[in-house]
């Protein structure tokens, strides 16, 4: 089963690709989408809904994992953050695609063992359990966290 992960965010939004199989775990891609500086937040979220869509495009994959949103931010900030995360999910289920969410909570447990690790312990454990060169970049790695949690929880039930 190929996973895409997806860390949705106003300013970067991280996505991995993995590929399950039985209780093999196997790194395909994975990237940041970057919003260019003093975009426009519609040209933001364009940009994230087309650059989503070439990565699903590329890697077919078959079920996606998203983190949910973190509720310690500003209102403003949450606000964007829910509008990408909006963009996200229009992107995926457009294409017949099933999204699951994890809050960083559950997606940081999956991957360290433990639901408060900082982002540098989330980067290191996923070099580690996708065997990979170097560290992947935060949001990235972020992505890839999600998807290794729904490849560990594969919830039922998409959103």
């Amino acid at each position: 089963m190929r996973i895409l992960g997806i860390d949705p965010g106003s300013h970067v939004t991280g996505y991995g690709v993995i590929d399950k199989s039985g209780n093999y775990l196997r790194h395909v891609t994975h990237g940041e989408i970057k919003a260019r500086r003093n975009s426009l937040l519609s040209e933001v979220l364009m940009d994230i809904f087309r650059e989503l869509g070439a990565v699903i495009a590329e890697n077919n994959p078959q079920t996606v994992s998203l983190e949910n949103i973190f509720y310690g931010k500003n209102v403003r900030s949450l606000i964007r953050q829910a509008q990408v995360r909006g963009v996200v999910i229009y992107a995926c289920a457009a294409r017949g695609l099933p999204v699951f969410e994890y809050s960083p909570l559950e997606v940081k447990k999956a991957v360290v063992g433990y639901g408060r690790a900082e982002k540098r312990q989330v980067q290191i454990m996923v070099k580690a359990i996708l065997k990979l060169d170097g560290l992947p970049p935060a949001d990235a790695a972020d992505a890839l966290a999600a998807a290794i949690c729904q490849a560990n929880f594969m919830k039922e039930q998409p959103i």
